[in-house]
């Protein structure tokens, strides 16, 4: 089949967000083909060029959200006045009630689809969008009887900061992808992301009656609620009303939700998410990188020794704490340092291995915080007068001496730590479980549905919870053996890139199954084939498929396995 991949700041860009689970998905799945349809977030992602694209991808096609091109549509009378009726509905959902029900809904679902329709007849939306037009439009819904007090309370500084997200968020309504051969020629949709991204999704549906499939595994209406920007109440009111009811209609017009985990999950459903739409797909890691320190087991004295006589450092060293992630305020360090004092109190040989990288000037200050805490609980030891002193916690980079890989830096690893206070689905938890390691983790976000009993969770915020689950550990050897045995064999059922495609595979078919059929199936010679897809194909059931025979099992006659190729 045919699949139209619709991305934001993500995939085919090198390092977006999702480009590594996108691109293995694409890859896995290479009997169908894709279209990809991407937003980029700003001008370094465009300059950082595209990944290498396998032979499956037939065609891809991009657009800035961060910078609005000017579509050249001069509106008349007529079309003016459609614009002021369907943005004036589409500002009324949002200032009318404070909880939007069926009502606010259908209003805006509405008003979406009559600027779409506006947009697809008149070329483009952008000078309409950006105008006094729509300002006045939105005020007059603020200033209407029945608006809530907090939309009421915006004032003209607020209007123009609301008109000016809701334009960036409605640029997709002025694209020239909703065309026969464009997004009505895929047989499926799949949004890696909700909020913009599902929005082309939404329109391919509306036109062309395209089925939509979306995926979060980071809920961005969640993202929306947490993050709290610069703006004053009434603004951040009605912003919050736009995310929140376009996620509704995105939830309403899918035919499945994939959410990551049971967390996302549990999000999907408190903004509105019909259960019987939610399908949960892992993200599926490569664990191959991994299968040479997995496959290593720590208890096995006469396998250590035969590799120490070679000179090979192949397992973990007995007492060393590791962790690995982007230092940031979240992964509360500050907690891990204090509870490694109590170990180190406990089990004077232990070291710990912070290895990660910053990504933002928040995180390089925290990372200066981290190492002053550091030298103050661990100054300097020698062990003697005149002997070097050293510090029991390093701090390292991912990609230095001694820090190559993932792999490696797990291989060093008697236990792994983290010690998050806000997490979403914990990747680096995962590398360590393919690695066959012993894990203590805060119980936060998809923490314990990762783990499931292979691990050690305590509090967040506890350090002497903490510095006790990693004692425990230290001390015992055939316990950490026996778990870190228990979560790679999870680890590898659960979350491998095998068992990520085989799901999204068999959704693609169930959603197309479901679908009617709405372009002739043509033969070899190009002539239609009016019987080709029953309509028994698109009832949810095996109704075309053979009622079996009841046979004996000593009649059954075992076949010869048979190779195809397939292109």
């Amino acid at each position: 089949m045919r699949i139209g991949l619709l991305t934001e700041g993500g995939y085919p860009y090198v390092g977006g967000e999702g480009e590594v689970w996108c691109d293995r998905l694409v890859r896995g799945l290479d009997r169908h083909e894709f279209d990809v349809y991407a937003f980029s977030n700003g001008q370094a992602q465009e300059d950082a060029g595209w990944v290498e694209l396998p032979p499956q991808v037939t065609r891809v096609r991009t657009a800035p959200l961060w910078a609005a091109e000017e579509d050249g549509a001069v509106h008349g009378r007529r079309a003016r006045r459609r614009f002021t009726e369907h943005y004036g509905e589409l500002a009324a959902a949002l200032c009318t009630a404070a909880e939007p029900g069926a009502a606010e809904a259908d209003r805006f679902a509405n008003a979406l689809r009559g600027l779409a329709e506006l947009a697809r007849d008149e070329g483009g939306l952008v000078a309409a969008l950006r105008s006094e037009q729509a300002v006045r439009a939105l005020e007059h819904a603020c200033r209407a009887p029945g608006a809530r007090r907090t939309a009421r309370e915006a004032r003209v500084p607020d209007l123009l900061t609301v008109a000016g997200q809701l334009e960036r968020a409605l640029r997709p309504l002025s694209l020239d992808w909703y065309e026969e051969d464009g997004l009505g020629a895929v047989d499926l949709c799949h949004a890696a992301s909700g909020g913009v991204a599902a929005l082309p999704g939404l329109l391919a549906h509306h036109f062309f009656g395209v089925p939509l499939l979306v995926t979060e595994y980071g809920v961005r209406l969640r993202t929306h609620y947490l993050t709290r920007p610069d703006a004053s109440p009434a603004a951040r009111t009605l912003l919050a009303a736009f995310h929140g009811l376009l996620t509704a209609e995105t939830y309403r017009t899918a035919s499945y939700l994939v959410p990551g985990n049971a967390h996302a999950r549990r999000w999907q459903e408190r903004c509105g998410a019909d259960r019987a739409k939610l399908r949960t797909i892992y993200p599926g890691l490569d664990a191959a990188p991994f299968a040479r320190v997995g496959e290593d087991r720590p208890g096995d004295r006469e396998t250590r020794e035969k590799r120490d006589k070679r000179g090979k450092r192949e397992r973990a060293d007995p007492h060393t704490l590791v962790w690995i992630g982007r230092v940031e305020p979240a992964k509360d360090l500050v907690s891990l340092l204090h509870a490694f004092a109590e170990v180190r109190a406990a089990e004077p040989g232990t070291r710990l291995r912070i290895v990660g990288r910053t990504s933002a000037p928040e995180g390089e200050a925290y990372l200066g915080h981290c190492r002053a805490l550091a030298a103050q609980l661990f100054p300097d030891e020698a062990e003697g007068p005149h002997a070097v002193g050293r510090n029991p916690v390093s701090f390292e980079e991912l990609g230095g001496p001694g820090a190559e890989t993932t792999a490696d830096v797990h291989a060093d690893a008697t236990v792994t730590v983290l010690s998050s206070v806000v997490e979403g689905f914990p990747a680096g938890l995962i590398e360590a479980m393919f690695c066959g390691r012993a894990t203590v983790s805060t119980d936060v976000g998809a923490v314990v549905e990762v783990i499931g009993g292979t691990g050690l969770v305590v509090p967040p915020r506890n350090p002497r919870a903490l510095a006790e689950a990693c004692v425990s550990l230290l001390r015992d050897p055939e316990r950490r053996a026996r778990l870190g045995a228990a979560a790679r064999a999870r680890a590898l059922e659960l979350f491998s890139v095998e068992q990520n495609v085989a799901a999204f595979h068999g959704l693609y078919l169930a959603t197309v199954a479901r679908t009617p059929v709405r372009r002739p199936v043509l033969d070899g010679a190009g002539d239609m084939q009016p019987f080709a897809a029953p309509a028994e194909a698109h009832v949810p059931g095996h109704w075309t498929e053979p009622t079996p025979r009841a046979v004996p099992t000593w009649a059954v006659e075992t076949p010869e396995p048979v190779t195809e190729t397939v292109r």
